[in-house]
């Protein structure tokens, strides 16, 4: 095996496996720390020695069995040795283990562990983005649009809460569910759009593995959630997106925007599935949700044969009441690329400036702008807004995207 076959294999178990290795380890000591440095350790390891010694047969074993070693080699250094392998001891003992509860999936007790309601909801979030998505530090600053220290410093205090107030890993009981389920719909909903379309400068910029896990994951809960409107929303809006995957990116690396893609190639037994929670959601006659009107909103721009058959009174409409549950700058610069389809970029231009404080910083308001400004001809200005989003876009698809638009604005 070539050293490039070698690094794609760790590429690849990195993305499979980081979940599962920072989960056992967590389960066996009880301490997220440990985990995460005893995980980052093994996969350190794997870089040094897979290349001579050769990739294992069970990566995965490979880097669980070498991240417990290292777990324990770092006790062992701890001056409290005696008491944190007592501690260990408590964990992963000779007692018998505790009951698993109504998910058998060691990476849900962890998403549930990091989404304790003890923590802020974005600190649930970020923690579990990094502890069970294996996401950088970096990547997650950029999905939460703070600066990445900020974040880094986040993850850190939410570890040390949990440690310091012992919260149990674990999936929480029947009756606890409800109230814990909106922060891992948020963990899974930002997992999947890392996965989608990642933040960095990843060379595949559509991350299977991450929408996969995050539609398992999802597929899960709604088995144990069956009667929950938010979870049916957020699995019906993986699966509309996620029909689409394959459209999203050209041949060439470059983002494929929804009015540009071959609809022709997208998946229609997903769109089905999406359409038919959607349609089920919408018989309950109970208030949706934010992640049930998203999934309306993309029911409607899968139900398009063409771009130009889309209902876009009916995007405007689900976009008004998804801004009643989330009043977010960016569900009103979305709602304004509908009404630039419906009443001209003109109004939509003006809803979109008036963004500009919050939205400075967030690339798809400047390309946005952009193309608000290119439709009304006022092509320095597009050029300047077009600037300003390639500057700000992390993922190379859609940099390149935004490059060909600019460059196309140039030559026209």
């Amino acid at each position: 095996m070539s050293g490039a076959d070698v690094r794609a294999e760790i590429t690849r178990a990195h993305r499979e496996e980081w979940a599962r290795v920072v989960a056992s380890v967590t389960k066996r000591f009880g301490d997220l720390d440990v985990a995460e440095e005893a995980a980052a350790e093994a996969f350190a390891a794997a870089v040094e020695r897979w290349p001579s010694d050769g990739v294992p047969a069970n990566p995965g074993a490979w880097l669980t069995t070498t991240a417990n070693r290292r777990a324990i080699d770092r006790l062992r250094r701890e001056s409290k040795r005696d008491d944190k392998q007592k501690e260990a001891g408590l964990v992963f003992g000779d007692n018998p283990p505790e009951p698993l509860g109504a998910i058998d999936d060691e990476r849900l007790r962890l998403i549930f562990t990091c989404c304790h309601p003890a923590l802020a909801m974005q600190t649930r979030v970020a923690l579990t983005l990094r502890m069970v998505g294996g996401l950088t530090v970096p990547e997650i600053a950029r999905a939460f649009l703070v600066q990445e220290a900020t974040m880094g410093q986040r993850i850190s205090r939410a570890k040390a809460k949990i440690k310091a107030a012992r919260i149990p890993y674990r999936v929480p009981s029947a009756a606890d569910l409800p109230a814990r389920v909106s922060g891992v719909l948020a963990v899974l909903f930002l997992v999947y759009n890392e996965g989608y379309l990642a933040t960095g400068p990843d060379p595949d910029p559509v991350r299977h593995d991450l929408t996969a896990e995050a539609i398992r994951l999802a597929r899960l809960i709604r088995t144990l959630l069956p009667d929950d409107g938010e979870v049916a929303g957020l699995l019906a809006l993986m699966l509309l997106t996620e029909a689409r995957r394959t459209a999203r990116v050209s041949p060439g690396g470059e983002l494929v925007s929804l009015d540009e893609q071959d609809r022709g190639t997208w998946d229609a037994a997903l769109i089905a599935e999406g359409h038919r929670l959607v349609r089920e959601r919408l018989a309950s006659g109970v208030a949706p949700g934010r992640y049930q009107l998203l999934a309306a909103i993309n029911a409607v721009h899968t139900s398009a044969r063409d771009v130009r058959d889309t209902d876009w009174s009916q995007v405007i409409a689900l976009y008004d009441q998804l801004a009643a549950v989330d009043p977010s700058p960016v569900v009103v610069l979305n709602r304004a690329v509908a009404v630039g389809e419906l009443d001209g970029p003109a109004v939509a231009l003006a809803a979109v400036d008036r963004l500009g404080a919050s939205l400075a910083g967030y690339h798809a308001f400047h390309a946005t702008r952009a193309e608000l400004l290119r439709r009304l001809g006022r092509t320095e200005e597009a050029r300047a807004a077009y600037d300003e989003a390639i500057a700000l876009a992390g993922n190379t698809a859609e940099s390149a995207a935004l490059t060909r638009r600019r460059d196309r604005l140039e030559s026209g």
